[in-house]
């Protein structure tokens, strides 16, 4: 299949590296001779006909710039045939011989619906600060996101220890608890709270009070720090909150840590991460792969399905889940 031009955008919720990603594959397809365009707020510029032709002069100092320069949109329009195939035909008045979009769960979707109506390569790489996207190791943006974490709990750590308070860190993952359970480990915290294993909020909260006892026979300070996923309490982390409060006597506030974890210069992993992913996705184009995604397995790109990237939930490490109970016990 001979490859003259190819398109790019960035859909979904932004992620760290997804800039450091464009430009690897502008780089990679000009080193083919392969022209390049990016469409603009993700499938709405698609549908809007909204794109930049790039240049070498746009991806000079974009591997360490956050945010996207495509700008990034969800798109309702584009769960609609109709509007789909406006997309397809689109794309072959433009002449184009790929499509490589970068996103999350909800973009691949919206690219494996494309692909069935447009006969030239649709390709996923996966960004999304989640890490929840099945058949890869890692997203572009879930380092960063878990380095944002800890630097923000080390430092509300020290109010803790001066107050002697418990805080509840509230960090994002939709329903995974990878930012939650890795930025725990890295930051020492006390306990967290994980969708994977949220049975009921009884439970959980027994489960928290048994350990900050633990860690309380072995300090005298009563500070504790307790990270839990985002919307994973029912009612809300205020009822948590004034819980543990009531239970403990200690003083307890809320950090939620929000869209600040999307945010910020990536980490040199997720920018190797997205430079390996954004080659090998010019690559799978030029081999007239079609409804897949680069994938990163054991440090090599991996093309997959991307009907399997959606598949199965994506485990969590079981090895690192119960370590954290076992470094925590003595603080």
């Amino acid at each position: 299949m001979s490859v003259k031009k190819i398109a790019v955008l960035t859909s979904g919720g932004d992620a760290p590296g997804m800039n450091a990603c464009i430009r690897a594959v502008y780089l990679a397809a000009r080193n083919e001779g392969i022209d390049v365009i990016g469409f603009q707020h993700g499938y709405n510029g698609l549908l809007k006909r909204d794109y930049v032709e790039f240049a070498h002069k746009d991806i000079r100092n974009l591997i360490q710039r956050g945010g996207t320069v495509l700008y990034s949109a969800r798109c309702e329009k584009f769960h609609k045939e109709e509007h789909r195939k406006k997309a397809a035909s689109y794309l072959e008045e433009l002449e184009l011989d790929g499509l490589i979009v970068i996103g999350g769960n909800g973009s691949f979707k919206g690219a494996e619906l494309l692909q069935q109506i447009w006969n030239k390569p649709v390709i996923g790489v996966p960004g999304t600060i989640d890490n929840d996207i099945a058949g890869t190791d890692y997203t572009i943006g879930y380092h960063t996101a878990i380095q944002t974490a800890v630097e923000s709990i080390d430092k509300v750590r020290d109010t803790a220890d001066a107050f002697e308070r418990i805080f509840i860190v509230d960090v994002m993952g939709r329903d995974a608890g990878f930012i939650a359970l890795n930025s725990a480990i890295a930051a020492g915290a006390d306990h967290v709270v994980l969708p994977e294993t949220f049975e009921s909020a009884g439970d959980e909260l027994v489960r928290i009070l048994d350990k900050l006892d633990q860690r309380r026979k072995n300090h005298a300070n009563s500070s504790h720090i307790i990270v839990i996923t985002e919307n994973l309490w029912p009612g809300g982390l205020n009822i948590l909150c004034d819980s543990l409060q009531s239970e403990t006597g200690v003083e307890t506030r809320i950090l939620t840590l929000g869209h600040v974890q999307r945010g910020g210069s990536p980490v040199w992993q997720d920018r190797i991460l997205a430079t390996k992913l954004g080659a090998y996705a010019v690559e799978m184009v030029m081999n007239n792969e079609r409804g897949r995604m680069a994938g990163i397995r054991h440090r090599y790109p991996e093309s997959v399905p991307l009907e399997n990237s959606r598949e199965d939930r994506k485990p969590l490490n079981h090895y690192s889940m119960s370590m954290l109970d076992k470094i925590t016990l003595l603080g």
